[in-house]
């Protein structure tokens, strides 16, 4: 399988045939990379493991910093009409993306990343790639090794972030541990909020136990806030924390 480069070249020229609101959008190549900064990740299909755990989930949540530092719009492209892609993207709740239903491949096979997944029952399918176009032209390409299986490495927002921007600022991975009618997790919750940053919410006794508290953070009291992996503690805690940022 070749899988080679294509920058410095120009996107192929294709008509994609998508979806939006129920309706049909007949969306061409110059509608999305004409005069734009526009950052593309492919992959082989929707609904898949990876794409819907993963490659799709951290573009969506990177997407306000990409825009901070001049990108105008961030595409997903896989080999799936254009109604699976519709119903893909509400499902993942990726409003901050764009999704193309490359339903025919064309625009993949333009771009040489169009492969043979028979052996899944997939058919021809897109390799997992990712690229930076401006105005039309392929200036950086990220492309997955030609390993077995579905190989997921280089591709990511992560990669193609520090590529754009090396000392952007990614946002913080807040979670907090609440139970119902806690006014100090009301506290840490309005803290947060004031401090602009957004939170995942676990609600003990909900969605998990007093048994998987402990386990997590070590404690039997709530709130209990998590910053990149790391136990921040109560909203005392939360308190001090901010205060030193």
């Amino acid at each position: 399988m070749s899988l080679e480069s294509r920058e410095g070249q120009r996107v192929p020229e294709v008509t994609f045939h998508c979806r939006a609101n129920n309706n049909w959008n007949v969306i061409r190549t110059d509608d999305v990379f004409k005069g734009r900064n526009v950052v593309v990740f492919s992959l082989p299909g929707a609904f898949t493991p990876t794409c819907s755990s993963a490659h799709v989930p951290r573009y969506n949540e990177l997407a306000p910093v990409f825009k901070e530092h001049g990108i105008d719009e961030i595409v997903c492209v896989s080999v799936n009409d254009g109604f699976v892609m519709e119903a893909w993207q509400a499902s993942q709740g990726a409003d901050q993306l764009t999704f193309l239903a490359d339903g025919n491949g064309e625009f993949t096979e333009g771009m040489g990343m169009l492969v043979d997944k028979s052996v899944v029952g997939f058919g021809k399918r897109s390799w997992r790639y990712s690229m930076l176009v401006r105005d039309g032209v392929i200036e950086k390409q990220f492309i997955e090794p030609d390993k077995p299986g579905d190989p997921f490495e280089v591709s990511d927002a992560d990669t193609m972030l520090g590529y754009i921007a090396p000392k952007a600022r990614r946002p913080l991975d807040v979670l907090l541990f609440t139970k119902p009618g806690c006014p100090f997790c009301k506290a840490a919750k309005e803290k947060l909020a004031d401090a602009g940053l957004e939170f995942e919410e676990i609600v003990v006794g909900e969605e998990t136990s007093l048994r998987g508290l402990r386990a997590t953070s070590g404690a039997d009291t709530v709130p209990q806030v998590f910053v990149d992996g790391k136990l921040i503690g109560s909203s005392v805690d939360l308190e001090n924390w901010l205060a030193r940022r």
